[in-house]
């Protein structure tokens, strides 16, 4: 079969990246505890390219890192000229007559993969497992993970695609989580409350079974994105990446655990995590840019380590914003439309702003209707998936781009009566938030700044927004250039 989706693998992506002028090469040695962190992360704030560090003083591989770093990367990784292409291809697939709500996003993202996708192919040899260290041989250390701040616990590897499957119903899960390196052969799984392989490890230490984990390190763009993409628990993140890659991912059977991993990647680990034991695993200086504090964990005994020939070790900076996660999310804030929409028919746009952790503040724009139009969709978000753990909640007219910050910060700043327009609660929160006086649930914003109406209360008559008339505006634009304001 003829391949469609431009990247086989992660190497494919890195030489599209360089031909594209988009990847440097750094062939000096680069220390990967905190010299290496401290490059990327001016490299990303001055909106630089990928980076391969091809000679790292630890580990026994290249790094490729900022590889999602700008808007323009992202869209290459996912095969798009605009990642709103994507999301135009699902809301076409998803139409008007399926029902709204949750049950129409499960409905929506099946029709979706049924129509668009195939399952995961299986292959019975694959690049992945071209060398292959068990037991005593496995070593941790031929990995360059990172240590990205001073006070971090230690090396950690973060763009590790998490394996497993739910020991009951035998449904895959792949999530992407952070890990510590304990030793030669151990690490901590970073398993937040919210997450479904918590979910599995829950269920394996409730029948006293241990569960079996595989790892892969560096895949394909696409998979490696679909690993962040907050699908429902019982939507498989390979058939997503089918759709995405318009084409079967290859996938092979681990060689000591009863997963399957995908074929191409350059580096998986293979092993399990027993029941009721525990490490304390931090801190680690993560996405809100402040340390996440020493928790206990559940820990993966690799008995396996299989890799390419001449693998590429793949990884990230997470720390305050601008980050390379920035684009990775709005990426999946583009994808997700669509089906953010069936769930709350009432959003016209949204935007999760990157300074917000993308969970912490949505931008949403409603063509309001009724009265407390925009706190009945304050509720709707809060009850939504992921969207859930949203902290603050600021509800604009539908003529507000809610891209532009300006424009909603204007909104926000001079539409509001704090008494009549302000919404608190209080509900879940980020298993990571450190505001929160409590783990896991903290207090909660939504701030109304519509236009008024009568019905609300407001008698004064909400005023006209003072905007040049459109035959001014032409004229000017015609004549800009008579002005010789430049």
């Amino acid at each position: 079969m003829a391949r469609g989706f431009p990247y086989n693998d992660l190497k494919d992506f890195l030489a599209a990246l360089e031909k594209a002028g988009e990847l440097h090469r750094v062939r000096v040695p680069v220390d990967p505890t905190l010299e290496m962190s401290e490059i990327v992360t001016r490299t990303v704030r001055a909106g630089g390219k990928a980076l391969l560090f091809e000679k790292p003083t630890r580990g026994e591989m290249p790094v490729a890192i900022n590889l999602f770093g700008t808007p323009r990367r992202m869209a290459m990784a996912l095969g798009v000229d605009d990642l709103d292409e994507i999301g135009q291809r699902i809301g076409a697939l998803v139409k008007p007559e399926l029902p709204v709500g949750w049950s129409g996003i499960r409905e929506g993202l099946g029709k979706l993969m049924q129509l668009k996708s195939v399952p995961p192919k299986r292959v019975k040899s694959a690049p992945c497992q071209e060398k292959v260290f068990k037991g005593a041989e496995v070593d941790l250390g031929r990995l360059p993970g990172l240590w990205t701040w001073p006070d971090d616990g230690g090396i950690f590897h973060n763009y590790g695609l998490t394996h497993t499957k739910h020991p009951e119903t035998g449904k895959r899960n792949l999530g992407l989580y952070r890990l510590q390196q304990h030793g030669r052969d151990t690490l901590g799984m970073h398993w937040q409350i919210h997450k479904d392989s918590t979910a599995h490890h829950a269920v394996a230490e409730r029948l006293g079974q241990r569960l079996p984990v595989a790892v892969a390190i560096g895949c394909d763009p696409v998979v490696s994105y679909s690993a962040s993409a907050p699908l429902p628990g019982d939507i498989d993140e390979y058939l997503f990446a089918g759709f995405l890659r318009g084409e079967r991912v290859e996938m092979v059977d681990c060689l000591t655990v009863p997963l399957q991993v995908p074929a191409n990647a350059q580096v998986v680990l293979e092993g399990y995590v027993e029941p009721g034991e525990r490490l304390p695993e931090g801190p680690f200086g993560d996405h809100t840019g402040f340390y996440t504090p020493v928790e206990p964990f559940p820990v993966l005994h690799v008995e396996c380590m299989t890799m390419q020939k001449n693998p590429v070790y793949h990884s990230i900076i997470t720390s305050k914003p601008p980050q390379e996660d920035g684009p990775i999310g709005k990426a999946t804030e583009r994808i997700f439309l669509p089906l953010i929409k069936m769930l709350v028919p009432d959003i016209v746009d949204y935007d999760l702003p990157a300074a917000g952790g993308f969970h912490n503040c949505l931008i949403v724009s409603i063509d309001k209707r009724y009265p407390k139009h925009a706190q009945k969709v304050m509720s709707a978000v809060w009850g939504a998936h992921l969207l859930s753990l949203t902290k603050l909640v600021v509800v604009v007219d539908a003529d507000c781009d809610v891209h532009d910050y300006r424009e909603v910060a204007w909104r926000a700043f001079g539409n509001v009566d704090y008494a009549h327009d302000l919404l608190l609660t209080s509900g879940p929160v980020d298993h990571l938030d450190h505001a929160s006086y409590q783990q896991f649930w903290g207090g909660k914003a939504g701030v109304d700044a519509t236009r008024k109406l009568p019905a609300e209360g407001y008698h004064r008559g909400w005023p006209e927004e003072a905007t040049m008339s459109p035959e001014i505006a032409s004229i000017v634009d015609k004549r800009w250039k008579e002005y010789g304001i430049g």
